[in-house]
């Protein structure tokens, strides 16, 4: 015998006092809550994916320094190269790996930073890779 078999037939209650409820009035007792700001947000926020920061072997780094001492060599004829990079995420842990592509100005070994003639910048900590467009327009 189990714990509720004394009611489990029993016929459901219905008051004499209050009407049964609107179809759509107990409908909305159950909808989202939306009165809880930010929560959606929240949960995309949990859910929203990030990379791990890659760790470079020391052939990777020797590599990368080659290429910028050879663009270093160039920088008058502000090379166009693509150069991909991580971005730490400010929120969580991780970041993502993005590109940009523009014309090399400098490569400011003092800050430890490279430099597109559009002003844009970006920590040499934070380069994977740099690729130089052999076919580009000045």
């Amino acid at each position: 015998m189990g714990a509720y078999d004394d009611i489990l037939h029993l016929p459901h209650h219905r008051s004499e006092k209050h009407p049964p409820m609107a179809m759509r009035e107990r409908a909305a007792q159950f909808s989202s809550f939306r009165a809880l700001t930010g929560y959606e947000d929240a949960i995309d926020e949990t859910a929203r994916l990030t990379d791990r920061r890659a760790e470079r072997s020391e052939e990777e780094r020797r590599r990368l320094d080659d290429i910028l001492q050879r663009l270093e060599s160039r920088l008058r004829e502000e090379p166009t190269v693509t150069v991909t990079y991580f971005r730490p995420d400010p929120r969580k842990a991780g970041g993502a790996y993005l590109q940009h592509t523009g014309a090399l100005h400098a490569i400011d070994r003092a800050n430890r930073r490279l430099v597109f003639r559009d002003k844009w910048a970006v920590e040499m900590e934070d380069v994977y890779d740099v690729a130089e467009q052999k076919n580009h327009l000045p």
